[in-house]
């Protein structure tokens, strides 16, 4: 079985899915998009895609591939991240920091307070990034990245633990075209299912009528959140999660009442949530 993840090899994703599948094929890609798009063109069985960090929140793209592709979640793993701050062994100073996005963004006061004049620049992702540094020892760049990345590129770390918050976790969900419910041997935190419900039209109370299909049936949501369609200023669908089992009569009406209402449901998948602390 082939499985597709945000590459390349030793970035966080990487280190997600080999939790996930130890046993399968790992095929990296350059991008979030392009492991839906191997998904999509069944290059792939799967793909391990980060959600949403504990610091910076929801991941957008992800988001908004799951509402754009014909896919669904099998499975959820939350895994602590460590960054850290590495240079190529030949350099003793840098003029450059290199990262994804996130990760830039989880280490902003960290960087804004040791090195203030030292401008950024986002990348695909944290193992690129060290890839790049590694490949250039004649450019003064500094990678944020993790230990792994590290060891495979031979980078030096020079800063560790700089995520500004102990307490960053990022969740990674396994996607396929064909549902499967994976069992993972991690500890076992929460069942949820993942909807993506658009409003008919953008009315007075609409969202109101959505959210009520849950509340009278005491259905917790510990999720929602809205996503621009990219179709005009107010048009927006909505992400939600429902934390509980699946209830073959509750859960199934819930759906049957929102598409009533003329709501566009999308369902995700109902799936288990694990944890994998190193």
């Amino acid at each position: 079985m082939k499985i597709a993840y945000l590459g390349p090899q030793a970035s966080f994703t990487q280190l997600a899915a080999s939790q996930i599948f130890p046993n399968e094929e790992l095929v990296p890609q350059s991008s979030i998009l392009d492991c839906f798009n191997a998904v999509k063109n069944n290059q792939v069985d799967k793909a391990v895609v980060p959600l949403e960090n504990s610091i910076e929140g929801t991941v957008s793209m992800t988001l908004d591939y799951l509402y754009s592709f014909d896919v669904l979640i099998e499975t959820e793993l939350v895994m602590p991240i460590a960054h850290h701050l590495m240079i190529h062994p030949q350099n003793s100073t840098f003029e450059k920091i290199i990262s994804h996005p996130q990760a830039l963004a989880q280490t902003y006061h960290f960087r804004n307070d040791n090195y203030p004049e030292i401008p950024s620049q986002d990348f695909n992702s944290t193992a690129a990034s060290a890839k790049l540094v590694s490949e250039n020892p004649h450019e003064k760049w500094a990678a944020i990245a993790n230990r792994s990345a590290a060891k495979l590129y031979g980078l030096k770390i020079i800063h560790e633990n700089i995520q500004d918050f102990e307490q960053n976790h990022t969740k990674f969900v396994v996607i396929s075209k064909t549902k499967e419910n994976l069992n993972l041997n991690f500890q076992k935190i929460s069942e949820k299912t993942s909807l993506i419900i658009t409003l008919p039209e953008d009315h007075a109370g609409g969202l109101h009528q959505v959210l009520s299909v849950f509340a009278w049936r005491k259905m917790n949501l510990s999720k929602i959140e809205s996503r621009t369609l990219k179709t005009g200023l107010g048009n927006y669908f909505f992400f939600i999660n429902v934390a509980s089992e699946w209830h073959p009569v509750l859960s199934q009406n819930a759906i049957d009442e929102l598409i009533a209402l003329k709501a566009n449901v999308k369902f995700l998948g109902h799936y288990n949530e694990y944890v994998f602390e190193e």
